[in-house]
C-alpha cells in the first residue's frame, strides 16, 4: 500500500532539501503539513512536512492519541505496515490542505492534547477570522486574537 502521490513525495523532499538547507544557514524554516496520515479506527494521526532522502524517514507531528502530541521523526515504512482489526489500514487525508504552518500545529495539538481537537479548533478560528474578514496570523497560537476559544 502506497500512503504518498509521487507528487506528495516530490514536494516532502523539496521540503527536507530547504530544511537542511535553513540549517546550515542557521535560519529558520516552518513549513505547512502537506500530508495528514490517520488511523480510521483510532486517535493516531500525523503531519508530514518533509521526507529524507532514504525514502521512508517523515518529519511532522505524531500523535499516537496518548495526548501528548510531538515533533520529530516517524517510518512511512513502518506506518504503511501497521494492519488494525478487520482489516483496517492506515489512511492518508485526502481532503487535507491547511495554511497553518507546523510550530502553530504543534503549539495547538498540545494545547488541546491532540492533533484532532487542534484541527477542530484551528478551523474554528479560521472561519471565525473569515467571517470578520481579518486574515489568519498562522504564527500565533491563539489564531491572532480572535477572541478566545
Amino acid at each position: 500500500m502506497t500512503l504518498l502521490t509521487p507528487e506528495t513525495r516530490a514536494l516532502l523532499r523539496a521540503n527536507a532539501d530547504r530544511s537542511r538547507a535553513a540549517r546550515a544557514a542557521d535560519a529558520r524554516f516552518d513549513p505547512v503539513p502537506l500530508v495528514k496520515l490517520f488511523d480510521p479506527m483510532g486517535a493516531a494521526t500525523w503531519l508530514a512536512t518533509e521526507l529524507d532522502r532514504d525514502g521512508d524517514t517523515l518529519f511532522g507531528l505524531a500523535d499516537l492519541g496518548c495526548g501528548c502530541p510531538e515533533l520529530g521523526s516517524f517510518s512511512l515504512g513502518e506506518i504503511e505496515a501497521l494492519r488494525r482489526p478487520w482489516g483496517f489500514v492506515i489512511e492518508a487525508d485526502s481532503g487535507f490542505r491547511t495554511h497553518f504552518r507546523l510550530s502553530v500545529w504543534a503549539a495547538w495539538s498540545r494545547r488541546a492534547g491532540s492533533i484532532l481537537w487542534a484541527e477542530t479548533l484551528l478551523n474554528r478560528v479560521g472561519l471565525a477570522r473569515t467571517a470578520t474578514g481579518l486574515p489568519d496570523d498562522p504564527d500565533r497560537p491563539d489564531g491572532g486574537g480572535s477572541g478566545g476559544i
